[in-house]
């Protein structure tokens, strides 16, 4: 395969997954979304009645995550069509007893008692309580939205690698069009010798014109100084190991936000040399052209969170 057209595996920092549940009369809805970030920024809507919800959550997210600025939303809410009732046994058999007292009384004096139904029963005080608002204990209710939040994450993370791919692909374009630009900008060195040596005439002219001749060491280092203001070979050479450092980054697994920030930097300083030194119009467009180009990458792999081991 061309080096210059690889297949990269990155992860965006970009992306949106959610997971819906429901047991035990209630039902819930979780939602993940985030956007770029220097670091990792967690940010969590959760109902505070269910207890260890939030630190689980977050370091369940810590665990997959590297980068960006993560909304975790978790919205609970009961099932209206399943009553929120609890029977209270100890209610339930002094009631019974009661009911068998009576109806024992009613038997030794001849009194017939038509048969007491459950749902009569469970009409009397305190047999059958409602309940409003969270329950007491939530242990299950936190599992089970746990066990709904970890399938959003993995969800997510996969929405992720999917945009990265399409970022991979945008910024291997703009890798190869920054080797297209060092090849034109060799290219444009060569036209620019007649510019380089009457920039150099002139030079020596000023300098033959000054009130007193000057010494061959002053001659020798003001041409030297000349020499190294107009040759741009070094930032050439620089830039092409950067091409192939961006290339390495990229291939490389893990976190690697801060190596390519530093790049893009080194990048960018060498066009701004190549710009200052060009002394030609080709070149100072090869140049420009080359700053626009880092630009647009250093924008794209700002929404980079990682580089993902390719399985």
């Amino acid at each position: 395969m061309d080096a210059s057209r690889e297949t990269y595996a990155l992860s965006s920092m970009t992306g949106f997954a959610s997971a819906q549940g429901a047991a035990d009369g209630w039902s819930w809805n979780v939602e993940m979304r985030s956007v770029n970030g220097r670091g990792l920024d967690i940010r969590l809507r959760l109902p505070d009645w269910i207890d260890g919800l939030e630190p689980e959550l977050r370091k369940t997210v810590q665990g997959r995550l590297n980068r960006g600025t993560v909304n975790v939303n978790v919205r609970v809410q009961r099932d209206e069509t399943t009553p929120n009732l609890s029977l209270s046994r100890e209610t339930l058999q002094r009631t019974l007893d009661v009911l068998q007292t009576i109806s024992e009384a009613a038997n030794a004096r001849g009194v017939a008692l038509r048969d007491t139904s459950a749902a009569e029963i469970a009409m009397f005080k305190g047999v059958v309580e409602h309940h409003e608002g969270a329950p007491e204990d939530t242990k299950a209710l936190k599992a089970a939205i746990l066990t709904s939040a970890t399938q959003c994450l993995a969800d997510f993370a996969v929405n992720r690698d999917s945009e990265g791919q399409a970022i991979a692909a945008v910024i291997d374009e703009q890798i190869h069009r920054v080797e297209s630009l060092i090849a034109a900008a060799r290219d444009a060195v060569g036209d620019r010798e007649v510019a380089a040596k009457e920039a150099i005439q002139r030079a020596i002219g000023r300098l033959l014109d000054a009130a007193e001749a000057p010494d061959e060491a002053r001659l020798l280092q003001e041409l030297a100084l000349i020499a190294v203001k107009s040759d741009v070979t070094e930032e050439i050479d620089r830039l092409t190991a950067h091409v192939e450092a961006a290339r390495a980054l990229m291939r490389e697994s893990g976190a690697v936000g801060r190596k390519f920030d530093f790049l893009m930097q080194e990048f960018n300083r060498e066009a701004n040399t190549l710009c200052s030194k060009s002394q030609s119009k080709g070149l100072t467009a090869v140049g420009l052209d080359l700053k626009a180009v880092i630009d647009q990458m250093r924008e794209q792999l700002q929404n980079i969170e990682r580089v993902r081991a390719d399985t």
